[in-house]
């Protein structure tokens, strides 16, 4: 069944991505000249790590922009599902920071490097301010998108990130215990695995034209079923136009009655399955039951040939 989504008005979800971007822009190079000036390669490293934070917000502002473009005769279906490609780039990009992180931190484990403990904590408040600022900017958005929880979901990692560092930092300067560095990057770094393949599936399912995850396909199928003319129902596909859009085609076969009122049924039809479940895109083509498809699946379309052949054994039936 449908969900309820939060809804923020464009102009100001495009603000708060906006300022995000800027956000995260200035700590980068804030990052960067410090780990220059005090010789901490740890710090420039997360500088581009969050240059890449960067990115996912460049690509997620892009991808609202464009999904809001009509159709036209190029992409007939709209833009809709860039939003989706945005989301799968920004999960694809969490896992393999998430294995470089982990590499890095086996690596510093081994040999852990000279930190100046100040530098670090500092930069990593700074950072943490920024992270926070960019999580609660997304939060209220990300309820409703998949772009916009991939990209929520890599800066709530940035954020832990940057509550580590500090712990490190403060370890460092207390206890020169400088082996927490790497142990927490490696933690944080299996948090961010986890987060990114529990929730990249789906994306992949939305491009795979899988169906809705929250709509019931039985139920679905059940509700043709039972209108007044309908016998039975085949090749059916149930897919996701765009993240909060399903779509359905089938075929529809009709008793004698039946077809002679076939608007009405298509009516009939179309209102449940847009009452029930939410479903406002369908496309329902009709068979008669005398000249039916013949052994046809419930579900896509068989074989190329098996079609063809039905036909034939129709048309010269």
């Amino acid at each position: 069944m449908a969900h309820d989504h939060a809804h923020i008005d464009p102009e100001s979800g495009d603000r708060r991505v906006s300022i995000s971007i800027w956000a995260n822009g200035l700590l980068t190079v804030a990052q960067i000249v410090g780990g220059i000036l005090s010789g901490s390669l740890a710090l420039i490293a997360d500088a581009l790590h969050n240059f890449s934070d960067m990115a996912s917000l460049v690509i997620a502002f892009a991808a609202r922009k464009i999904a809001r473009r009509p159709a036209d005769a190029r992409m007939t279906f709209g833009y809709g599902r860039i939003e989706i490609v945005a989301a799968l780039i920004n999960y694809t990009t969490l896992i393999l920071i998430g294995f470089y992180l982990i590499y890095e931190g086996g690596m510093r484990m081994i040999d852990p490097p000279e930190v100046q403990g100040w530098t670090v904590v500092i930069l990593g408040g700074v950072a943490l301010v920024v992270d926070t600022l960019t999580a609660v900017l997304t939060y209220s958005m990300q309820k409703g998108s998949a772009n916009i929880r991939a990209l929520f979901l890599h800066n709530l990692s940035d954020a832990l990130a940057s509550v580590a560092v500090i712990i490190g930092g403060s370890l460092i300067l207390l206890y020169d215990m400088r082996w927490v560095d790497p142990a927490i990057t490696i933690g944080i770094a299996l948090y961010i695995l986890y987060l990114a393949f529990t929730e990249i599936g789906g994306p992949i399912r939305t491009l795979m034209l899988g169906s809705p995850p929250d709509i019931d396909n039985e139920a679905v199928v059940e509700a043709m079923r039972r209108v007044d003319g309908v016998a039975e129902v085949h090749h059916v596909h149930l897919w996701q136009m765009q993240e909060h859009e399903a779509a359905l085609d089938c075929h529809v076969v009709l008793t004698a009655d039946g077809w002679r009122q076939i608007e009405k049924i298509k009516t009939a039809i179309k209102d449940r399955l847009k009452d029930d479940f939410s479903i406002g895109h369908s496309s329902l083509e009709f068979e008669h039951e005398d000249r039916a498809h013949e052994n046809a699946d419930l579900y896509g379309h068989g074989k190329p040939e098996e079609d063809e052949k039905n036909h034939v054994n129709q048309d010269t039936g």
